[in-house]
C-alpha cells in the first residue's frame, strides 16, 4: 500500500526565518511560500534529491499548527507523508483494520494539488501520518 516517502514536515514558529536558515545556511533549494487556508497553514518545501522537507507555519489562530507550537515553542517534526496509489482504497483498508482517519475522513486537496488524509498519531507509534495520492 505505501509508496515512497513524500516529505517530512517540520512545524516552525517563523517561516521566513526557517526558510532563510535552510536556503542561506544549508544551501537548500526552497519553494515560495504557499498559503493553504483549508489546512490552516502556510508552507514551503525544501527540495532534496530523494524527498522533500515541508516547513509549516500556522495560518490563523485556529490552525492545528498553532496548538502544536504552543506545546513545542521552538517547533519540531510534525508529520511524515507517504505516497499511496489510491487514497480512498488506502483509507478504507486502514479503517477496516482499526486505524483512525482524522477530520471527516474525506480526502482534502493538499499542497501538491493532490488528495491527502491524516491518520491519528496514537495509531502509528505517536507519529502523525499523512497519505498523499500520487
Amino acid at each position: 500500500m505505501l509508496g515512497r516517502l513524500n516529505h517530512v514536515a517540520i512545524a516552525v514558529p517563523d517561516l521566513a526565518s526557517a526558510t532563510a536558515l535552510y536556503r542561506d545556511t544549508l544551501g537548500a533549494k526552497v519553494s515560495a511560500p504557499q498559503a493553504l487556508p483549508d489546512h490552516g497553514v502556510t508552507v514551503v518545501f525544501i527540495e532534496l534529491d530523494n524527498t522533500k522537507v515541508e516547513l509549516l507555519e500556522p495560518l490563523g489562530a485556529a490552525s492545528p499548527i498553532a496548538g502544536f507550537l504552543a506545546k513545542n515553542p521552538d517547533g519540531g517534526m510534525h508529520h511524515v507523508c507517504y505516497e499511496v496509489g489510491d487514497i480512498v482504497e488506502a483509507r478504507d483498508r486502514l479503517k477496516a483494520s482499526g486505524a483512525r482517519v482524522l477530520g471527516d475522513g474525506e480526502p482534502k486537496i493538499g499542497a501538491h494539488g493532490k488528495p491527502v488524509l491524516f491518520l491519528h498519531p496514537k495509531d502509528f507509534s505517536g507519529t502523525l501520518v499523512e497519505l498523499e495520492q500520487v
